[in-house]
């Protein structure tokens, strides 16, 4: 015998109390002026609640509950329930005049992820992208992302779609919510990134893990998640709370090298800068100096800068030079490489074999 389906049942009617109320009274055999009468209520009342004008308090429902002998939690849960209903066709109403906002969004990589449900029309997919950005309006939506405070830098060749950006942040905002973290210590967290510097000479998928684990010890969480369409960003650096801070990489240049040094680079926003702007960052993109200063603070954690000056002087740049160059400092030969082409010392086609690639499982 196959297993039986089974089906919620969500009726888009209410039942109005006072329909009910009357059914009882028909099968009482008892007139709204007895019930009226019994309960020492107005007969307005009583007329106003069966035509569903009037509401039924708790103190009637207890009264109801004495003269027809059914409990006051029956009358109670059918006027919750009523109510509940009108407030949702008022709600579906104002919900279908945001089509235009929700179809901003990128709804249909949000879908495909898994990070909303399909939605069956405006009005659904109003109400899903609501909860998943866990607000409960879209004037709610504009008062907690739309006036958010975002610093970034801006690559000219691309064009942000900031609804977008919105939903990466938001992404990014629910895996931190499920990351358990100790409360932000400044000391502890620097002594974080000297372990995680101790990492950089292995495979980043291997130890990525371990720097989540080291952050989060010192109150940073550190997130991964791919990027959206017309996002185009490396990562961000933000405070989800006074004792809580958030790194929150995307890999889309999809190379250890750039991995590492954005993972330094929000760092730095952490430590160097305020808790109230959201850093958002793209390498390539418009200058200013905290984002030069946060460049500065991932360069040289990652490279000694006298080291690297001297190293540079030489102009030796074979593989094997940069091979050894990178065992000395303690890190993958393709974050040397990484440098050598962002200081334009080497073409970005030169040594990119000597770069790990990432992919997203």
């Amino acid at each position: 015998m196959p297993p039986t389906k089974r089906i919620r049942y969500e009726p888009d009617y209410g039942t109005k109390p006072g329909e009910v109320l009357e059914e009882y009274l028909a099968a009482a055999g008892m007139t709204k002026a007895e019930l009226a009468a019994r309960c020492g209520r107005p007969m307005k009342t009583i007329s106003e609640i069966i035509h569903g004008k009037a509401a039924i308090t708790p103190e009637t429902a207890l009264q109801l509950e004495r003269v027809l002998g059914r409990p006051a939690s029956l009358w109670q849960n059918l006027e919750a329930n009523y109510r509940l209903h009108l407030a949702e066709v008022g709600e579906r109403e104002d919900l279908a005049n945001h089509g235009a906002w929700a179809n901003r969004f990128p709804v249909r990589e949000l879908v495909s992820r898994g990070d909303i449900e399909q939605a069956h029309g405006t009005t659904d997919l109003v109400r899903k992208l609501l909860k998943f950005f866990g607000v409960g309006t879209v004037a709610g939506w504009d008062a907690s992302f739309g006036s958010l405070r975002v610093a970034y830098r801006r690559s000219p060749a691309f064009k942000q779609a900031p609804e977008s950006v919105m939903a990466w942040l938001r992404l990014g905002e629910i895996e931190a919510d499920g990351t358990n973290c100790a409360p932000f210590d400044r000391a502890k967290f620097k002594s974080a990134l000297g372990e995680v510097r101790l990492l950089a000479s292995k495979s980043f998928p291997d130890v990525h893990k371990r720097v989540v684990e080291l952050c989060a010890a010192a109150g940073v969480v550190v997130v991964f998640v791919p990027e959206l369409p017309k996002t185009h960003l490396s990562g961000v650096a933000r405070w989800l709370s006074k004792d809580k801070a958030l790194i929150q990489l995307s890999l889309r240049h999809k190379t250890s090298d750039h991995a590492w040094f954005s993972f330094f680079h929000e760092a730095g926003h952490i430590l160097l800068h305020g808790k109230k702007t959201i850093f958002i960052d793209e390498q390539g993109g418009d200058r200013n100096e905290i984002e030069s200063e946060a460049d500065r603070f991932a360069r040289d954690w990652l490279l000694e800068p006298s080291a690297f000056r001297r190293f540079a002087e030489t102009g030796d740049f074979c593989e094997a030079a940069i091979k050894r160059f990178a065992t000395q400092q303690g890190v993958a030969p393709g974050i040397v490489v990484g440098r050598l082409q962002h200081d334009k010392l080497i073409k970005f086609s030169e040594h990119n074999g000597l770069k790990e690639r990432l992919a997203w499982a």
